[in-house]
This record gives C-alpha cells, sequence and structure tokens, in this order.
C-alpha cells in the first residue's frame, strides 16, 4: 500500500514532513510520487500564505472525488490555523498537529485498518463489490468514519505540547547530503502579520543532547549541509530555567567544537533567526568555528520603523543596522539574505521608498519579498487589506530591481575566483549541474557526472548574472580559494 505526501511552505515543514514518512514506512506504507496511485494522502500545510490554503482546498476536493471509486484515507498536517482547523475536519478524514504524529498509527487503526494488509482486503472487497452488486451498492456503507483524535483530546489542541515526543521520531531524510535538525517549535513574538504563534504555539527548545546526537549521527553518515530549523532559533534556550540548558551562542559553539574535533567536513546553517535576540556573541561564535557556514539569514521585513512598529517587530532599522555592521566587521566574507514584507496594511510610497533604501544600505545577495496577504487568526486580518495587488506588484517588482542590482555586484565580484561548492544536482541547463557556495550562491557548471552530486568541489567563476554564477569544475587544488 502506498502513500504520498504533498509539502507545502517553510523548510520547517520539509523537515516535519520528512517525520511523517518516517512514521508512515514504520507502518508499512511505501512512498510514491503518483498522488493518484496512493492509499493515503496528506498535506503538510503552510497557514503563512492564503495562496498555500487554496492549494489545500484544491487538493482535498479533489481526493474527495476519488472516493467514489477507491478506498482513501486523506489527512492535514503542518501549519493549520484553527479556523482553517474547523473547516479541514469537514473535508478531511484525519486532522492533526505535528505533536500528535506519533499517534498517526492509532488514528489510522480507529479506521478499521491495521496494516497495509488490511487496506488491501478493503479495497479487494470493493472490487468485488463493484463486480458483483455495482447497481445495488450502497456507497456510504464503504466509507470510513471519521477519526476520533485518541485520549479525549480538544478539537483545537495546544499545538506546543507534546512536541518533544515528535522529535524522538528519526526522520526519513530527503537527501543523502542535506539535511534539517529542528532545534526549536513556536514563537513569542506576534508579529501582526504572522499566524505560526496560532499555528505552532509558544516557544519549546529541543534538548542540545539530542541535537548534538542527530547533528553527529548526519555528519558521520556523510551529510555536509545542515542547518537547524526554528521559528525564532537565536531565543533558543530562553524557554528553560536559567542554567537548564545553552543558549544559541552557546549550541553554536558545542557545534563548532565538534566540527573542528571530526575529520569530516560540513556546513551549518541556521533559519530564522529574529533580529530583536540577535546578540554579538552570536556572530563572535560564527566567525571562530570554521564549520558554521558564513551565510545569514535576518529577516528585516521592511526599511521602515513606523511599519516595523506596525508589525510588531520589536526591532528598529537603526538596531538591525547595528547587527550588520557587527556581521561585516567579524564575518567580512559573509552573505546576507533576509524576508521582506511589501504592501502591508497602511504602507505608503514612503515607507517601500525606505525599504528599498534599507537593500540599497544592507546589499542583501537574496531576500525573499513576500506581497502581504492577511491571514485569519493573525492580528492584521483584522485590518483593512488597503493596498491594491497593482499596487503591490509595483512595490514588488521595485525592490526587486534594487536586489538585482546589488546580487550581480557581489555575483560579478567572484569572476576570476576559484570558490568551494556543495553540488546538489543536475542544472535546468542541459548537461549542467548546480551547486551552492559556502555563502548560498548558485554555481552551474559543465558537467554530467552524477558522481558529483552531494560532494565538495571546486569551480573557477567566468560569469555571473543575478542570483547566480557559472563557472568551470576545478579538477586539481589551485590558490586564490574564498568563500562566497
Amino acid at each position: 500500500m502506498k502513500y504520498h505526501i504533498v509539502q507545502l511552505g517553510c523548510q520547517m515543514n520539509i523537515s516535519d514532513g520528512e517525520r511523517v514518512q518516517k512514521v508512515l514506512d514504520k507502518m508499512g506504507f511505501e512512498p510514491t510520487d503518483r498522488e493518484e496511485e496512493a492509499n493515503l494522502l496528506g498535506v503538510i500545510a503552510c497557514s503563512v500564505r492564503q495562496k498555500a490554503i487554496d492549494k489545500v482546498y484544491s487538493r482535498i476536493q479533489k481526493w474527495n472525488k476519488w472516493k467514489n471509486k477507491k478506498n482513501l484515507i486523506t489527512f492535514v498536517t503542518g501549519c493549520v490555523l484553527p479556523a482553517d482547523r474547523e473547516k479541514f475536519l469537514k473535508q478531511f478524514d484525519m486532522v492533526f498537529t505535528m505533536s500528535e504524529l506519533p499517534e498517526l498509527p492509532e488514528m489510522v487503526q480507529q479506521y478499521g485498518i491495521v496494516t497495509p494488509a488490511g487496506m488491501q482486503s478493503l479495497d479487494k472487497e470493493w472490487q468485488e463489490m463493484e463486480l458483483s452488486e455495482k447497481e445495488n451498492r450502497n456507497e456510504a456503507a464503504f466509507r470510513l468514519d471519521k477519526a476520533v483524535l485518541p485520549h479525549g483530546k480538544e478539537s483545537v489542541p495546544h499545538p506546543e505540547k507534546g512536541i518533544e515526543e515528535f522529535w524522538h521520531i528519526t526522520p526519513k531524510y530527503g537527501s543523502g547530503y542535506e539535511a534539517y535538525i529542528p532545534i526549536q517549535n513556536g514563537c513569542n513574538k506576534f508579529c501582526t502579520y504572522c499566524a505560526v504563534p496560532y499555528t505552532r504555539g509558544r516557544e519549546v527548545s529541543r534538548p542540545s543532547g539530542e541535537i548534538m546526537k542527530e547533528l553527529k549521527d548526519l555528519v558521520g553518515k556523510g551529510y555536509k549541509s545542515i542547518t537547524l530549523l526554528g521559528q525564532n532559533v537565536n531565543s533558543y534556550g530562553l524557554d528553560k530555567e536559567e542554567g537548564k540548558e545553552v543558549s544559541f551562542a552557546g549550541l553554536l559553539r558545542m557545534i563548532g567544537e565538534f566540527g573542528n574535533h571530526t575529520p569530516e567536513k560540513f556546513w551549518l546553517y541556521f533559519t530564522s533567526p529574529h533580529p530583536r535576540d540577535m546578540t554579538d556573541e552570536v556572530i563572535e561564535v560564527i566567525a571562530q568555528y570554521p564549520c558554521l557556514a558564513r551565510q545569514i539569514h535576518l529577516p528585516i521585513q521592511s526599511g521602515d520603523d513606523t511599519m516595523l512598529v506596525h508589525m510588531n517587530r520589536k526591532h528598529t532599522v537603526q538596531q538591525y543596522r547595528r547587527i550588520v555592521q557587527t556581521i561585516r566587521r567579524l564575518i567580512p566574507e559573509a552573505t546576507l539574505f533576509t524576508d521582506i514584507i511589501v504592501g502591508f496594511t497602511g504602507e505608503t510610497e514612503e515607507q517601500n521608498e525606505n525599504t528599498r533604501k534599507a537593500i540599497a544600505e544592507f546589499k542583501f545577495n537574496m531576500a525573499y519579498i513576500a506581497q502581504y496577504s492577511p491571514r485569519p487568526g493573525a492580528v492584521s486580518s483584522r485590518w483593512s487589506d488597503d493596498i491594491p495587488k497593482e499596487v503591490k506588484k509595483v512595490r514588488y517588482h521595485m525592490l526587486t530591481d534594487e536586489l538585482m542590482k546589488h546580487s550581480l555586484t557581489y555575483n560579478q565580484s567572484l569572476i576570476g575566483k576559484t570558490v568551494e561548492v556543495l553540488v546538489r544536482g543536475k542544472d535546468r541547463k542541459n548537461d549542467y549541474l548546480s551547486a551552492l557556495t559556502e555563502g548560498k550562491i548558485i554555481v552551474r557548471f559543465a558537467s554530467t557526472d552524477k558522481k558529483l552530486i552531494g560532494q565538495f568541489v571546486k569551480v573557477k567563476i567566468h560569469s555571473a548574472v543575478p542570483f547566480s554564477t557559472e563557472g568551470e569544475l576545478v579538477v586539481k587544488e589551485v590558490p586564490n580559494l574564498v568563500n562566497a
């Protein structure tokens, strides 16, 4: 019997999906890329963008139609707002939080299906009924009843409760060289546009011992790019009693010391930090240890202080500037990524211009610019979405054009230099492979050697465009190696 999972949203959802797959594998299901072949269909949902939620509704409408022809179980989990959850309960067979994932086998069992073999017998019975009593069958009699959450759980549980048990599930990693490690769940910041505190609950830090064990296991198995995940990673440990857990800087230092004493090479990333909690100590630790990658993702969201207050970001542009200045001073080779919201409620032309100026000042290598859309449950959903879509698009393109200028300038500075890259797979350009530098700059080079995928190689850059570069594979060690 087979399962198919649709994963939407951020890296955290991808990481969550790896644990969901491991549970399903242990239950005896097999994965399939073809959803029409699956007997169990699921979505790892994302409530951050309305577009992502629209995709969920589109999928379940299609799947529910398939139930007229075959036996199916459907589920949805991930980041789900209470308002969406209530609607999903009427359309999906199962709706559960990630903290309830360890109970998934029990939920499926309550459908009367203990093993995939049991489901096969149901499918066989259905097929026989179609052949012998097609005209007289009662389709409703063959529908599985809605599952009831185990242990009398509330219909809208606290999503952060029980997350520790979820972390104990070993993921089914989607790659042999790149992996995610969740170190924290939830958020206490309550940015007015954000749904995360309502979908994932309050901040809970994973024990550092568990994190280090997972990291060491991954490095020992040859993983070369590892990303620590959390809604606000640099508040790691703050939910614990003083002295009961290390700080985020302390966790990075533990990883750095391990990196110094292991012969295996790896790059360690993290996302996403909040400027409010970004300390000089974190930056100092990154500068100290080679395995801590020279790439920092630091969401600014807006370059205007009034708009930042409106978003409840609790940081100013000047505070953000001070952090960037420290990064440039201590880790001058580091690349800088960010997140930006364009067209937030009440945003003026002047405020959008201030964001453009921030892009020009900080010279981001990459910015994930999103046109604002309100999400039910977030504070801003009660406000008027008063910036027309056409205006949002114009502002989006203006900010993107500014970003491209600085991305191009940086990438052109790499021309003639040799950079170390991690090969990630085939490029969309025929007979080319695609790779990332330590600073997550895209590098493509001519090669059809699939054995290079997942390996560190060196490439000499000979051309550049915004957001990517192109070069030639260097077979032998050469001087002039830089961190890009």
